[in-house]
């Protein structure tokens, strides 16, 4: 089992240019949010944007827009009608110009899973030549058309807890919990072309057989809101042109570095998903500093 150090940094953490702009360092746009869950597309936003994405586009609906617009004002935000508080098929078209500039998609995060909201997830799945992150509901959503993923032309990340991987894979949570390294492996070895985050107490980065175990991290991280958190991460460093695999990696355990930054200041107990945003500079600046 291998397992992440910093030179992994080293080999696959890309030097931000001197003659660098916002069109050469990446376009995540994310579909994330609904009514009542705007605080997942706040937290994954503001994570994709500490981590260096070049331009954030957030579709929301409408009825989030205002919480977001107040929270976050470094992301373009691109209210779009909805259906009932959530992402829906018709508004897919409405967005597509902006889906065609992105050179990664994030997708869950607090959309909800509705048949709407799986309709448009599969039209987005099946249209994006960029990869595409799918986390939180949009997973329960592909769990309702697992086989999108198979004619997407962009590589997908995949980022279930253990319950949501039940969902994908068939298998029960038991079965799952008695050996996630041996099942995540299993599952990509089925899905070539996903790069699986199975999340947990130790998470496990998987493709084609390649399996990395992420140990850092604590127990302060389990909150809702750190999964979204671990989305935005994973999403800009894909959008910035690392290659899926390697910004999954690096992305769980800068995720895991910066939870325990926040523990070690706040207490496993008072930290929150928050938190572990604030923390990513910290890190950030021990990568820069080793690539040096």
């Amino acid at each position: 089992m291998k397992r992440v150090d910093f030179d992994y940094f080293e080999r696959h953490f890309p030097r931000r240019p001197a003659d660098a702009h916002k069109g050469t360092m990446g376009t995540l746009v994310s579909l994330t949010g609904s009514f009542g869950f705007a605080g997942a597309a706040i937290l994954s936003a503001k994570a994709a944007l500490r981590s260096g994405v070049g331009l954030h586009y957030q579709v929301l609906p409408e009825s989030i827009y205002p919480l977001f617009g107040a929270a976050v004002q470094e992301s373009v935000c691109i209210p779009v009608k909805g259906k009932e508080g959530r992402l829906c098929l018709s508004d897919i078209e409405t967005i597509r110009p902006t889906l065609d500039r992105a050179t990664a998609i994030l997708i869950g995060c607090g959309m909800g899973c509705t048949e709407d909201t799986a309709e448009a997830e599969k039209a987005v799945l099946t249209s994006s030549k960029c990869p595409v992150i799918i986390d939180a509901d949009g997973i329960n959503a592909l769990a309702q058309h697992i086989h999108s993923i198979e004619g997407c032309q962009g590589e997908i990340i995949l980022t279930p807890h253990v319950k949501e991987f039940s969902r994908l894979s068939g298998l029960s949570v038991e079965e799952i919990l008695s050996d996630p390294a041996k099942h995540a492996e299993e599952y990509s070895l089925r899905h070539r072309d996903v790069t699986l985050v199975l999340k947990g107490h130790r998470t496990y980065i998987a493709k084609n057989g390649d399996v990395y175990e992420n140990i850092a991290g604590n127990s302060g991280m389990a909150k809702g809101g750190s999964g979204d958190v671990l989305a935005g991460i994973i999403a800009s460093l894909t959008a910035q042109g690392i290659l899926p695999y390697h910004a999954a990696v690096m992305g769980v355990h800068i995720h895991a570095l910066a939870g325990d930054i926040a523990a070690a200041k706040l207490s496993q107990t008072a930290m929150l998903p928050s938190d572990i945003i604030d923390s990513l500079p910290e890190i950030y600046t021990k990568i820069e500093d080793t690539l040096q």
